[in-house]
Order: C-alpha cells, then sequence, then structure tokens
C-alpha cells in the first residue's frame, strides 16, 4: 500500500499516525534520498511519543536520543561505511534498550537490521511529493493501524 504525501506537514502527520502502532524495541528504518522527508517523518513520530523533542538530523552526533512515554533512538547513518563504523555508534547495543530505533540511511547498515524491522521508503515525486510505503514483516500490521 502506498501513501500520498503533498507536504511536509503531511509527512510529519503520517508519522505521527505511525506513532500509535509502535511499540518499545521497535525499529523503524528508513529508506530515501536526500530530502526525501525522513526527518520530517521522525518529527511526526516524535510529536506524539516524545512531544518536548526538538527533532532534527544527527547527520553530525549520528544519534540523538528524544525521551518522553517512549524513548527514542534516533540515528542518521550517512556516513557509515564499514561494521567498524557501526560498531562505534554503539548502535548493537542500542538494539537491546527497549527504545523506539528510528534509522535514516538505513540501507547503509542493512545487513545489520534485525528481521523485524519496519522499513519506511519515501520516494519523491516531485515538489513536495512523496510516495511513502511500508516493507518488512510488521508492514501489514504498520498499514492495519493506519487505514
Amino acid at each position: 500500500m502506498e501513501f500520498l504525501s503533498h507536504s511536509p506537514a503531511e509527512t510529519e502527520a503520517l508519522g505521527a499516525r505511525l506513532a500509535a502502532a509502535l511499540r518499545p524495541g521497535d525499529i523503524v528504518a528508513f529508506l530515501g534520498g536526500l530530502g526525501a522527508g525522513k526527518t520530517a517523518f521522525v518529527r511526526g513520530i516524535a510529536s506524539q511519543l516524545a512531544p518536548d523533542a526538538e527533532v532534527s538530523s544527527p547527520t553530525f552526533a549520528l544519534v540523538n536520543e528524544y525521551s518522553g512515554r517512549l524513548t527514542i533512538q534516533h540515528f542518521d547513518m550517512y556516513r557509515i561505511t564499514t561494521m567498524d563504523d557501526l560498531y562505534s555508534t554503539g548502535f548493537f547495543d542500542y538494539l537491546e534498550s527497549g527504545c523506539l530505533l528510528a534509522v535514516e540511511w538505513s540501507e547503509n547498515i542493512a545487513g545489520a537490521l534485525p528481521e523485524n524491522t519496519l522499513f519506511v521508503r519515501i520516494r519523491s515525486l516531485g515538489g513536495d511529493g512523496r510516495a511513502i510505503t511500508f516493507e518488512g514483516k510488521e508492514a501489514a500490521r504498520i498499514e492495519a493501524a493506519l487505514l
């Protein structure tokens, strides 16, 4: 199933709707190019789970933490190119933390993601338009929650 967004605000709103279906320990991995709306989607999730958070891309920090009803660990894997790089982020420790993991540029660590990862693919349609699809074992559960 494909969800369409016509603006960053709509992308955030879809993220906010998704938040209701997320559980401790879930992993949400984002796929999409530069400027696709990955951070906007995470901002929407955080608006429901950690409403006081100031969400920004963790490009230089590699991981930002947002505390609230559910703690979110927000990763940016753009600069991760080796397993040593990935280990240096502490990513594997976070997998056992019970936090929600939101992983931008997840294609860079595809082999390290567990099989229960929910993938959110965001594709530009030109301008502010986006096509958003959910993939993986959790996709059917998430799509049902969003309808």
